[in-house]
């Protein structure tokens, strides 16, 4: 059977193509798409499987395809990125464990705040949505021009985000996107409907490969049961599930579950080793907003499997796609399935 193992230097992807094929029928198409709408399948991992709209349905099908961000068959669909709230106050999210990458920043007071981003399913509802910081602008370049909904801004960041390469969405310019919570108080009841939000901006970027591969897990690593993660005021903790084969996450002690009380866990965590500073932005209360600096290069660790792997990060450019190497070099892969990176300061 053909193998594309060899070829993981270029294809996101590392598993055999009759299994990836197969899978797509089997879980993409068929979770996401009618039979009569399929009209044929490319076989390489990475290649989309054309799909169309039926004769009844005027707007055109997402692609089926071997997720860039996941690994696994899914709509191959425009590019959304959504802030979320992360204090204990927002919690618990919706939508978040159907994100493909769930990325985790520091933000003032030394609070940490979420960027989902969701490209192979929607959920109905995301949220509680948030503020954007000049952090987020950098790290959503290397996906061409996604869509971004935020709750808002301070007026100094707002020139930045009119010019940078992403489809803004705060509540003034779709408000049938979002909707208000009144169980919830304020600031943490606002929630978005991503088929809306999308609506709202049609032309924003499908999903394409930001660097990230997928497939067995290098020889070696170290055995884990529990890690932790520390923001000068948050705490996660990822301890290994052998029965879901996955990470279950914690935040800040607290077990971290869905709205109908469903643990969540990811199969892959990347602690990633970044350039934290401070940025020329402050808060309403006056604390200075950190930017966090997601171009450079330097060092991760890679949780996947039960074991942790050490593993060196690069991307060159904003535009440039963000790569991890193992020690020696070759492409560190990540278990296919939802990723969660954690931006944590050097």
């Amino acid at each position: 059977m053909p193998s594309f193992r060899s070829n993981c230097r270029s294809s996101f992807f590392c598993l055999p193509v009759a299994s990836a094929v197969s899978s797509a029928l089997l879980l993409g198409i068929a979770g996401h798409s009618s039979a009569a709408d399929i009209k044929s399948v490319a076989l390489p991992p990475g290649r989309s499987v054309m799909a169309a709209a039926s004769a009844t349905a005027p707007v055109p099908v997402p692609d089926i395809g071997i997720s860039p961000f996941t690994g696994l068959p899914g709509r191959l669909g425009p590019v959304l990125a959504v802030k979320i709230d992360n204090v204990r106050a927002a919690r618990p999210h919706t939508g978040v464990e159907a994100a493909d990458l769930v990325y985790v920043e520091q933000v003032e007071a030394g609070q940490s705040r979420i960027l989902a981003v969701y490209s192979s399913r929607m959920p109905s509802k995301i949220g509680p949505v948030r503020s954007a910081r000049e952090s987020d602008l950098e790290l959503l370049r290397q996906f061409g021009k996604p869509l971004l909904a935020y709750s808002g801004s301070q007026t100094a960041l707002k020139p930045l985000i009119e010019k940078a390469p992403v489809f803004a969405l705060p509540p003034e310019a779709a408000p049938e996107a979002f909707t208000r919570d009144p169980s919830r108080f304020a600031p943490h009841n606002l929630y978005l409907n991503p088929l809306k939000a999308q609506a709202a901006a049609p032309e924003s970027h499908s999903a394409k490969d930001i660097g990230f591969r997928f497939g067995p897990p290098p020889p070696g690593g170290t055995a884990l049961n529990t890690r932790t993660v520390r923001f000068p005021a948050a705490t996660f903790d990822f301890t290994w599930s052998g029965k879901r084969h996955q990470w279950m996450v914690s935040m800040d002690g607290e077990a971290y579950r869905t709205p109908a009380g469903t643990a969540v866990g990811t199969p892959t965590v990347v602690v990633q080793n970044v350039d934290v500073r401070p940025s020329r932005f402050k808060d309403r209360w006056g604390s200075v907003s950190p930017y966090t600096k997601t171009v450079g290069k330097g060092t991760a660790t890679i949780l996947r499997n039960g074991r942790s792997f050490k593993a060196n990060w690069s991307r060159p450019n904003a535009e440039a796609k963000t790569t991890f190497t193992t020690p020696t070099g070759e492409p560190m892969n990540f278990a296919p399935g939802q990723v969660w990176i954690l931006l944590t300061a050097r």
